[in-house]
């Protein structure tokens, strides 16, 4: 027996030369939900550990995740009921309050990269990515909307504005309004493979966004389907997204590992919320080793091909790593 692969496992010193596959807090974003008000810090019973920030708290922890390494963060709004209604109007306000948070965080920290999330879903009295009419979530006239949330983002400062509503050419739409008024520095990382998943509900619970009626089925993916990603892909690719992302990640590693291998351009991962809120459980439970769950969880996302990881497990991670 001349081939042995033990032997490259011996030691330490030799398993981490020959490591394949690192992880970094620079590949990690940092998902935060913002509140209006003062002095708020809401923790998400369905998804512990993460918390409803008013900007004056949130400004304390930005800071300590900086010290961390945490340089990326995507921010979502929890917006009160009566701001809602069928055209999601108060998303481009200016009044918004997640609009004045995105300023003066970067005018707190202006090193910081900050990431938006286009859709109407937080915004919407119907609770649907785009605009309802009869039923239907109508995608042409769902555009026009998600221009003026993408303009006036991009005018608060936001580095990356992350088009999550599965609406047909919005990516191409996004881009010539931002590049029309000046903004062809703002990234588009565009959630290009956005199934249809059972891992939300968390995440509905932090944002109150559930859909008022039926489902997501009409406009995101059939979990069952893999060419239709490469599809979606090539689209988003052609209409200039900088950035392709796969959401959830966890079921859908081949999902990663098909656009890395096809698409020249950075792919990212959404480690979405029932994932986290799983492993938090198990870990509650004394079933799961929380730093070895949420290290292992990480590192097969890195290793399927994902350049950058969206995960609640961040700042953990992170803090890990400084051990």
């Amino acid at each position: 027996m001349h081939i042995r692969p033990r032997r490259n496992r011996k030691s330490a010193a030799i398993r981490q030369m020959v490591e394949e596959t690192k992880i970094g807090a620079e590949h990690l974003i940092y998902p935060i939900f913002l509140k209006d008000g003062k002095n708020i810090k809401e923790e998400i019973s369905s998804l512990p550990k993460n918390y409803r920030w008013s900007i004056d708290q949130l400004l304390p922890e930005l800071e300590a995740c900086m010290k961390l390494g945490i340089m990326i963060y995507d921010m979502f709004p929890a917006v009160d009921d009566h701001l809602k209604d069928t055209l999601a109007t108060y998303s481009y306000a200016e009044e918004n309050f997640y609009l004045h948070a995105i300023r003066k965080i970067k005018e707190t920290f202006p090193e910081i990269v900050l990431m938006s999330d286009v859709a109407m879903d937080p915004y919407s009295s119907d609770g649907h990515d785009g605009f309802v009419s009869n039923g239907r979530i109508l995608n042409d006239e769902t555009l026009p909307i998600l221009n003026k949330m993408s303009l006036a983002q991009a005018q608060a400062g936001i580095d990356i504005i992350g088009p999550s509503d599965m609406m047909d050419g919005r990516v191409g739409s996004i881009r010539e309004t931002l590049d029309i008024s000046g903004f062809t520095d703002v990234s588009i990382m565009s959630y290009t493979a956005k199934y249809a998943s059972a891992f939300y509900g968390p995440f509905r619970d932090a944002l109150n966004s559930a859909p008022k009626h039926g489902d997501k089925k009409t406009y995101q993916m059939n979990p069952a389907n893999k060419r239709e990603a490469i599809l979606e892909a090539e689209l988003d690719f052609e209409e200039g997204a900088d950035m392709l992302m796969v959401k959830p990640a966890l079921c859908y590693l081949d999902i990663i590992h098909v656009l890395r291998e096809n698409f020249n351009v950075p792919i990212t991962a959404y480690n979405v919320s029932g994932e986290c809120a799983m492993v938090y459980a198990a870990a509650e439970k004394g079933w799961l080793n929380y730093d070895m769950a949420i290290s292992e969880m990480l590192l097969s996302m890195r290793r399927a091909g994902a350049d950058g990881i969206l995960t609640y497990f961040a700042k953990d991670f992170a803090t890990l790593l400084k051990k």
